[in-house]
């Protein structure tokens, strides 16, 4: 739990809903999105989130423009994140992207970008 001075920390993996991914695969997307992100973030960053939990939160964009406008919106803030690219190797054609890592960061900071989207 944590105390009143604590700020809580997160990780958010947005999703494409509009690709129809099956679980398995979105599954993998998400842990591509999740890893990428991660080496993005500042140490400091990394060693809160894994004391608090590793609070992890999957949520959805309708289509490839969404998912780059919450990239960029993440960006401006100075959030880490990644975008995901998949090889192409089974679902999906090479290249398609599949996913967003944001954080893990601030929970406070991250919910300013993220706040408005559903979960997947």
């Amino acid at each position: 739990m944590l105390n009143a001075t604590q700020k809580e920390y997160k990780q958010c993996i947005v999703l494409r809903a509009d690709l129809k991914l099956s679980k398995g695969k979105a599954a993998v997307q998400a842990a591509h999105a999740s890893i990428l992100s991660y080496e993005r973030a500042p140490m400091r960053d990394r060693k809160n989130w894994k004391n608090q939990g590793q609070k992890k939160v999957a949520l959805k964009v309708p289509s490839l423009e969404k998912l780059y406008a919450v990239r960029d919106d993440a960006e401006k803030l100075g959030l880490p994140c990644a975008v995901v690219e998949d090889a192409g190797l089974t679902e999906i054609p090479p290249g398609t992207v599949t996913a967003l890592g944001i954080g893990p960061g601030r929970a406070d900071e991250i919910d300013e970008v993220t706040k408005n989207l559903d979960l997947f």
